[in-house]
């Protein structure tokens, strides 16, 4: 029968971030329990990678039905292994996972890596064997990597450490990668390989139960060896923890991300523009921006990057020259280049009349510079060495197509020499060549980042530039405004309290104004004479509004009249409403409101990711929301970047600086209004869903104000999952 019995306290952890996972990928010692004899059995090539890979310690087979393993002795339980044990390989059956990780912590075990499928991804009893194994792993100390992993490798010198059933051995270098799925893992390591990126670590994670992406992130950080962080991910864990150690990583080492799950699962159902725009995708993706952290689309576009960033050399800006001996490719690099926002460079006169001493009459010094094909070495090496010294050029793009007259390997040379005397991004394109030809082995080995297209390249220059941009990002803290905290939890306080989920509309002015918010004047009416009466606070023009619950898109439905001028027509315009929403909503009432036109209609929100928390909106306002969905997120809270950059990032930002005779927005007056919302959801947090939509950002010097705005409350944030 298995034992149940736990220590009562839990031995401390190390808590150093740059040792905090020493147990893991520097053991002085393994167990693999579940060793196996058979060939094609997990358990058994694990041994053997731990064995061929040069380990540099013990490795302790443990397999009660063995007495020998890969020519080792094995041990019937990891309590019959005579030495200290620091990391344990876990590759018996499921339903003995719990037990075998609890003789590990009875040996003193300090960190776990569960190889075993059967958890929490398939539910049910698997979620709660999982639970299980997290809380022995908890209560004696350990850490644990999975469970339904691959297994974790370190090249680092004196570890030489392959814990995993990865068939392929990768090449020692720079880049530390995280998989959280085991059988792209192996295919990872292998692709890796061959397109000749290093390895310094490595880590298929599985169900994360225990360590996370943040945590790798953390001792990553702090290890010499990876100068790069790449990750296959298909969910954070803890998005709160991973923004927030990340924002910091990528400030040093860049982060980048492949992030499945791209296909919308569509907006869960909400009532608000936000929560009706807003995916777990968009959350996603401003998440990974926010923290300086670069999406790519796929696996191939994640090699082809890391490439070009294990050199170390971020471009200063995102002009690119470009040289070549073959005016086809050079124009689809050209093209390529441009569409991904890149410039070509003007370059400076004295470059060019260097090189035109250099090059035949029908060759070209304008970039894209084309040397045509009978160019060779000496001509690629003189222009290259003026292109390069050109201030105007941030990095450098050299196309050889290898004609039947030139030798590939002189060229490959000639790229490689300027490639390391230059601090400058340098790719080459070798159109033609393949994998194992000889020029191309050259800039492998020399470190010199080779595509075969130049659509390809033009990519990677591009993902160099939004490295650049990202890890330069200001980080300064938001601005705290003076506002009144307890009067907004009072009115929502209140709401709650009498089993509202939304303010009515003078509260919701109130709230409003307690975090300097400027609502237009409004007042609700229920009769022609309170109308009337609302004339003296309001004046003409004024705006009619229907109020009714259920009665959303107001303007879709004939809800909204705009420009009543005087008695008669408001009377009108409250009768119209009469007629069209009294008989669906008996208990309707009018909202009348001063006119304001003067500006552009814009729209501010926030919504709850399910598996993020929440997130706030800026977008072009009113009827365009929808139509448009010209919308920005960014997750809370804000920095003022984060704010900045959502007004930046608009589409149609032009009507905000000034279209058609128009004279421009303030636009730090919206990066406030956004901070001030960021801060207003701290404070408030059963705030789930606001609009304020429209809001009219007036005109430099005009008043700005909410025109209409809607909330929904909830006495509690719900848990996030991710």
């Amino acid at each position: 029968m298995a034992r149940t019995q736990t220590p009562p306290r839990a031995p401390k952890r190390a808590t150093d971030p740059a040792h905090s996972l020493d147990a893991v990928f520097r053991p002085r010692s393994v167990a693999v329990i579940g060793a196996s004899k058979r060939r094609l059995q997990i358990g058994h090539q694990i041994v053997r990678n731990l064995v061929e890979g040069d380990f540099q310690g013990p490795v302790y087979p443990v397999n009660p039905k063995a007495t020998v393993v890969h020519s080792m002795h094995c041990y019937p339980r990891v309590s019959a292994i005579p030495g200290e044990v620091d990391l344990a390989l876990l590759v018996v059956p499921a339903p003995h996972v719990v037990e075998a990780a609890r003789d590990c912590g009875e040996k003193g075990v300090k960190a776990l890596v569960c190889i075993t499928a059967g958890f929490a991804e398939i539910g049910g009893e698997g979620a709660q064997r999982q639970a299980e194994l997290l809380e022995v792993c908890r209560a004696y100390g350990m850490r644990l990597i999975g469970p339904n992993c691959m297994g974790v490798l370190n090249t680092e010198e004196g570890v030489s450490m392959n814990a995993s059933f990865a068939d392929a051995r990768p090449t020692r270098g720079e880049a530390a990668f995280l998989s959280q799925s085991g059988a792209l893992g192996a295919a990872i390591l292998a692709d890796a390989k061959s397109l000749g990126l290093g390895i310094s670590m490595f880590a298929s994670v599985g169900n994360r139960a225990d360590v996370s992406p943040a945590d790798l992130l953390e001792y990553w950080h702090h290890d010499p060896n990876s100068k790069q962080i790449l990750m296959y991910l298909e969910a954070f864990g803890e998005p709160e923890q991973f923004m927030k150690i990340a924002r910091r990583v990528s400030r040093e080492k860049p982060i980048l991300v492949v992030k499945s799950g791209r296909t919308a699962r569509g907006a869960r159902a909400a009532v608000s523009h936000t929560g009706s725009l807003a995916g777990s995708e968009v959350a996603v993706d401003s998440l990974l921006e926010q923290c300086g952290v670069l999406r790519v689309d796929s696996m191939e576009d994640l090699f082809g990057l890391a490439g070009a960033v294990q050199t170390g050399k971020l471009p200063a800006g995102n002009r690119v020259a470009i040289v070549t001996n073959a005016g086809g490719p050079g124009i689809l690099a050209t093209d390529a280049c441009v569409s991904q926002g890149l410039r070509l460079s003007d370059l400076d006169p004295k470059t060019r009349r260097a090189i035109e001493k250099v090059l035949p009459p029908e060759a070209s010094s304008v970039n894209p510079i084309d040397l045509i094909a009978s160019a060779g070495p000496e001509a690629f090496d003189k222009v290259l060495g003026h292109v390069l010294a050109d201030p105007a050029v941030d990095m450098v793009l050299a196309i050889f197509v290898a004609p039947i007259m030139i030798d590939a390997r002189a060229v490959a040379e000639v790229f490689a020499k300027h490639a390391a005397a230059t601090a400058k991004p340098f790719l080459s394109c070798l159109p033609g060549k393949g994998e194992g030809e000889d020029a191309v082995e050259l800039l492998h080995a020399a470190g010199v980042p080779n595509y075969r297209f130049p659509e390809e390249a033009a990519g990677v220059l591009s993902g160099l530039v939004r490295l650049r941009g990202l890890r330069d990002r200001p980080s300064a803290p938001a601005p705290e405004f003076k506002v009144q905290k307890k009067k907004a939890r009072a009115l929502v306080e209140g709401a709650l309290a009498e089993g509202r989920t939304s303010l009515d509309g003078d509260e919701r002015a109130e709230l409003a104004a307690a975090y300097g918010l400027c609502v237009v004047p409004s007042k609700i009416v229920s009769s022609r004479d309170e109308a009337l009466r609302a004339v003296k606070k309001l004046g003409f023009p004024m705006v009619a509004k229907v109020v009714a619950a259920g009665i959303e898109h107001k303007s879709d439905k004939g809800g909204v009249i705009l420009d009543v001028r005087n008695r008669e027509e408001l009377l009108e315009a409250y009768d119209l409403l009469e007629e069209r929403f009294l008989d669906a909503a008996p208990d309707m009432q009018v909202q009348l409101q001063a006119m304001r036109s003067e500006g552009v209609e814009t729209f501010f929100g926030a919504a709850t990711d399910p598996g993020f928390g929440r997130m706030l909106a800026f977008g072009l306002g009113g009827i365009h929301v929808e139509i448009l969905r010209d919308v920005v997120f960014r997750l809370h809270p804000l920095t003022p970047t984060d704010a900045a950059e959502m007004i930046e990032h608009v589409r149609g930002k032009k009507l905000l600086e000034g279209a058609r005779g128009k004279p421009p927005v303030d636009k730090q007056e919206l990066i406030d209004v956004l901070l001030r919302l960021s801060q207003m959801l701290t404070d408030v947090p059963e705030i789930v869903e606001l609009d304020l939509n429209p809001y009219l950002a007036g005109y430099r010097g005009e008043g700005s104000c909410i025109l209409d705005m809607r909330l929904v409350l909830a006495p509690h944030v719900g848990e996030r999952q991710a």
